[in-house]
């Protein structure tokens, strides 16, 4: 399924990425996950961010 999410992001003139980040939450501990999708230049900034 993954694979057609991100075939499907590329098409057109504009290049998509979609970035998934696991976050830890201050209350339970548990993971959660957090998807997004944004233009490559702005993935490093995405995973970097707290």
């Amino acid at each position: 399924m993954a694979k057609k999410a991100v075939a499907s992001l590329q098409t057109g003139s504009k290049r998509l990425t979609k970035a998934i980040k696991m976050v830890k939450s201050p209350k339970t501990g548990a993971y959660t996950f957090v998807e997004s999708i944004m233009s490559p230049d702005l993935v490093n900034d995405f995973l970097n961010k707290k």
